[in-house]
């Protein structure tokens, strides 16, 4: 398959198939999916890694976004190559889904996982520096991942909790129509017997 990218056609292999892995998200799936990705990685296979998907911040706030992986820039922090978020009619439809079902529509706040490592203190590591890394960094590679993929799961309820709400409100509105129609076709149906009955009685 080749995408075209500022005019110019770059062909993408696919190496793997991972069918069903957002059913149940399990760290050791993911750890891995992880270890392969480094692996081609380090053996300069792939320059970058890029993972694309649905961050969930509430039930009205979501947004399609490419996050940057590897290589790492700023620990703590994303790398967001492209984000796309909802129409304003969807987040409206996403609003009145929510009130119906009780659900709260206070977004997220973010983590702040480079406060950190940001604090004025002066560490003293048991370990080598680049030891420590050498250790960490794998697991915070698969932590993104990870993340990722429960942002995905969450973003997918809150789609699911909004399209079954619509379905519900539609029915209702359906059956409300249906009935509407069911009635006036019982009363049209009856004041024709009666005019016919004192019809027959008038004429005797």
């Amino acid at each position: 398959m080749a995408l075209p990218t500022t005019g110019v056609e770059t062909t993408v292999e696919v190496i793997g198939e991972h069918v069903g892995v957002l059913a149940k998200v399990e760290y050791s799936q993911v750890h891995a999916l992880a270890n392969t990705i480094m692996d081609r990685y380090i053996h300069t296979e792939i320059d970058s890694v890029y993972v694309v998907f649905n961050e969930f911040k509430s039930v009205i706030a979501q947004r399609l976004v490419v996050d940057q992986i590897l290589p790492i820039e700023q620990i703590g922090e994303d790398v967001v190559r492209m984000s796309e978020e909802a129409s304003e009619e969807e987040r409206l439809r996403r609003a009145e889904a929510a009130k119906t079902a009780g659900v709260s529509l206070r977004e997220q706040e973010a983590p702040q996982a480079n406060a950190f490592g940001t604090a004025n203190v002066d560490y003293i590591y048991e370990q080598a520096p680049e030891r420590l890394f050498g250790a960490l960094l794998p697991k915070y590679v698969t932590n993104q991942i990870y993340r990722a993929m429960l942002e995905s799961v969450a973003a997918e309820h809150a789609a699911r909790m909004t399209a079954m709400d619509s379905a519900t409100n539609n029915a209702s509105d359906m059956i409300e129509r249906l009935t509407l129609v069911m009635n006036r076709a019982r009363q049209a149906k009856i004041t024709k017997e009666i005019i016919e009955i004192v019809s027959g009685a008038a004429a005797q």
